[in-house]
This record gives structure tokens, C-alpha cells and sequence, in this order.
């Protein structure tokens, strides 16, 4: 008799915790389908209902409305926000990784103050630096550049602290001592033995880097001017810069462009997140 309570507690346990998660993952679906709606729907229907969930037929006219714009072309923003994002996105996890190799692989004098000074650089905001990277840049001459948006990306506190900690269980010291041994050099002991390793953890960094650096809006704005330049989070900005009349439809219809890539990227680098999920509860 107590087993079987105890059975139908852990279903109604069991239950609770699916019912539960559908709700989290309708939550979390909500706005990019309310999102979606609104890309079809008329600025007269957005203003007298923000909300619904039953779409409209203004799909091509607010397309047609973006493009009239002069400031907004969906294809440069794309060319321009994917070299940025994936130039940065590959410096970040390249040289984090990397970092994080040095302070786990190697035993040497100032490593625990190294990434003391690591952590301690985490928790300067960036706006602080701002104005005095503005002023570097202006007088290097790397205004209306790719290149201060691209570069500085090396230096990624938060993700070398994350790929530490993922390679302190995962990086078996043994293997790189027998290839030592066998004459391997330590770049080449990094690029084939320890990257493959990492790249669950690369794979959830890669999705982070890439969605933080395809959203950035602040630094592009005060390092670009010229409109050639412009990334799509800046043409969706000046969407709503209209002085006469704000057409919401193809603002929404604008995010939902500037959304698409990132979905993309994360559906092709979500089986290397599952897969180190796997593998850490089989290490568990």
C-alpha cells in the first residue's frame, strides 16, 4: 500500500514538473509569436490592440514600407551585423579558450593572481570605458571600422571564467602529458586535443558571444556614422525616428528580421549544448 502512494506521488510529481515546464516554454514562446503577429498586423490594429495571436494580412505592406525606408536595407545590415558578430564571436572563443588553457593546463607562479585580475576586470561595466575608447579610436583614425568592434572581443572575462570551469572536470591532464611525450607541441596539443574537447562549451558561449554582439547597439552608434555601415539593430532604431508617424508593423517586422539569424545560429549549435549536457550527467 505505501508503494503504490508512493508511486502516484512521484506521477503526480512527474505530473506538476511537465505541466510546469510547458507553461515556462509558452511563457518563453509568447513574445516572439506576439512578435511574428505584429509583423503582419497594421499600425491602426497595433495601437487599438497591442496584443493578439491571430494574424493579419499587412505582411507585405509593411515589407513594402521598409522598403521605402532609405536608412533601411535588410541585406547590408545582415552582411554588416554577421562580420561583426562572427569576427568577434570567433576572437571571443578562440582566446578565451585559450586563456582558460593557460590557467588550467599549466602550473605556473602568478596563475591564481591572473585570473584574480581576470575576475576583477569582470566586474568594470563597459560603459565606464566608453569615453575613453571613443577617444582612442577617434585618434587612430578607426571611426566608421569593423575592426574596434571586432578586436576587443579577445579580451571576454565572463567567457574565459566560463570555459575554466567546464575544463577543470573535462581535460584530462594525462592525455596532454602523453602527448608531450610523443613530441606534440603545445599549440598543436590545443588546436587537436584540447578545442575538440571543449566545444560543448564553445557551442553555449558561441550562442551568447553571437546574440550580445549581434544586438549591440551602443558602441555601434557613437563608432559608425556612415550609413553604409549601419548594423541592423541601428536600422531598426531609426525605424522608430519617423517625426510624422511610427509604422509599428514594420518595426515589428524589422525585429523579427533582426531576430532570424540568431534563431538560426542557435538551432545549429544546440545539438553540441545537449550533447555536453549528456556527457556531463554521464560523468555525474
Amino acid at each position: 500500500m505505501a508503494v503504490r502512494k508512493k508511486d502516484a506521488a512521484n506521477r503526480a510529481f512527474i505530473i506538476t514538473a511537465y505541466v510546469f515546464c510547458i507553461f515556462l516554454t509558452v511563457l518563453s514562446l509568447l513574445p516572439f509569436f506576439i512578435m511574428i503577429v505584429n509583423a503582419t498586423r497594421s499600425t491602426y490594429q497595433i495601437q487599438q490592440h497591442a496584443i493578439s495571436l491571430i494574424p493579419s494580412g499587412y505582411f507585405k505592406s509593411n515589407l513594402a514600407v521598409l522598403s521605402d525606408k532609405g536608412s533601411f536595407n535588410a541585406l547590408r545590415g545582415f552582411k554588416n551585423s554577421l562580420i561583426i558578430a562572427a569576427g568577434a564571436t570567433g576572437c571571443t572563443i578562440y582566446f578565451s579558450t585559450m586563456t582558460a588553457f593557460a590557467v588550467v593546463a599549466y602550473d605556473w607562479k602568478l596563475r591564481k593572481p591572473f585570473f584574480t585580475m581576470i575576475m576583477a576586470v569582470l566586474m568594470i561595466p563597459a560603459q565606464v570605458t566608453s569615453i575613453g575608447f571613443y577617444q582612442f579610436i577617434y585618434k587612430i583614425g578607426l571611426t566608421n571600422n569593423f575592426l574596434p568592434l571586432i578586436l576587443p572581443a579577445i579580451a571576454a572575462p565572463s567567457c574565459v571564467f566560463f570555459m575554466r570551469q567546464y575544463m577543470i572536470p573535462s581535460l584530462p591532464m594525462e592525455i596532454l602529458q602523453s602527448a608531450r611525450i610523443d613530441g606534440a607541441g603545445e599549440f598543436r596539443i590545443f588546436n587537436q586535443i584540447a578545442l575538440p574537447m571543449m566545444k560543448p562549451a564553445m557551442a553555449t558561449q558561441a550562442i551568447f558571444s553571437f546574440v550580445t554582439n549581434w544586438n549591440q547597439l551602443f558602441l555601434p552608434s557613437i563608432l559608425i556614422t556612415k550609413t553604409e555601415k549601419f548594423t541592423m539593430p541601428m536600422m531598426v532604431s531609426l525605424l522608430n525616428g519617423d517625426i510624422y508617424k511610427t509604422e509599428y508593423g514594420a518595426v515589428y517586422l524589422g525585429l523579427l528580421l533582426t531576430v532570424l539569424p540568431l534563431l538560426i545560429v542557435y538551432f545549429l549549435l544546440s545539438k553540441y549544448i545537449i550533447a555536453g549536457v549528456a556527457l556531463g550527467g554521464v560523468k555525474g
